[in-house]
């Protein structure tokens, strides 16, 4: 009869153990689900900030991209008009004064490789300039951007200083109209994040 009641009073106290055990079980698992609840909001907090990070990264370097590519084209018609020597017994300079470059296609009526006036890079001055679009099409030209007009287009032709009359320092700057706005408009031009500027040497040869 002992034996009974202890095996009843010790099946008892286990199930009392087991039911308190099972109950703190419970409240230290809503606790873990709670930390790792924060821990995984936090995580995902931190994943947002980094993909806003690589998406801004991509997105400037895409531009910085198309700024450049904008301003090769550019540059290569501006090597592309006559500036060199004919050969007719004595050698002759020819030079390209007429073809407007703001045009699209390229039209005349313009200054060609003439020098520019001071402040091409700065200011949008007409026949110095162009105007593209989002898609980097040509969209306009003159003194004030049009409504399509996402990037402008800037270049400036000058002497080199030690060689008046064989060679020519071209200078090409593709920024786009919202920068240009924060732009400082006094020289030297700072330039700015997404920017491009291309400078080359041209110098006459003999066709």
């Amino acid at each position: 009869m002992h034996d009974c009641m202890r095996t009843k009073i010790y099946r008892r106290t286990l199930g009392v153990v087991y039911v308190r055990r099972i109950g703190k079980d419970d409240g230290l698992t809503l606790i873990e689900v709670c930390v790792g609840m924060v821990v995984l909001s936090i995580a995902a907090l931190g994943s947002a900030g980094l993909s806003d990070r690589a998406l801004n990264m991509i997105t400037a370097a895409r531009l910085q991209t198309t700024t450049t590519v904008l301003a090769a084209q550019k540059m290569e018609q501006l090597r592309a008009l006559a500036w060199g020597f004919v050969d007719s017994g004595v050698l002759t300079p020819v030079t390209d004064t007429a073809t407007d470059l703001s045009q699209d296609p390229m039209a005349g009526g313009g200054a060609g490789l003439s020098s520019s006036p001071g402040g091409t890079l700065l200011t949008n001055t007409a026949g110095y300039v162009d105007y593209l679009d989002k898609h980097g099409a040509w969209a306009g030209n003159g003194g004030s951007p049009p409504a399509a007009a996402v990037f402008i287009r800037r270049w400036n032709i000058a002497r080199l200083q030690w060689s008046q009359s064989d060679s020519l320092v071209l200078r090409v700057l593709v920024t786009t109209v919202v920068r240009d706005r924060h732009a400082s408009p006094s020289p030297p031009r700072r330039r700015l994040a997404g920017d491009a500027m291309v400078v080359t040497v041209l110098t006459r040869k003999a066709g």
